[in-house]
């Protein structure tokens, strides 16, 4: 199993969301990652912190902290980069 999770944080009726959601889909050949979807819409705290930028996607290697790699569109090159440990 991968020890590398991305956690993308949307909303049902998000068109940003399913292009963020394809395009990091596409990555996948690189190295494999698993991907949560995460609706803020069902948590008022996420909803106070990701509300005007979803979708957000955030990047966990194992036991190290989460990292924010992007909002709106995803940036290939922070994605490649954090695959790639840089």
């Amino acid at each position: 199993m991968s020890d590398i999770h991305f956690t993308l944080y949307t909303r049902s009726y998000c068109h940003l969301c399913e292009d963020m959601l394809q395009a990091l889909q596409q990555l996948h050949g690189m190295q494999p990652y698993l991907i949560k979807q995460v609706d803020v819409d069902a948590d008022p705290a996420l909803i106070k912190l990701y509300d005007e930028l979803v979708p957000v996607l955030i990047g966990r290697k194992g036991d190290q902290l989460p990292v924010q790699l992007c909002n709106y569109f995803l940036d290939v090159g922070k994605v490649q980069a954090f695959l790639q440990g840089e």
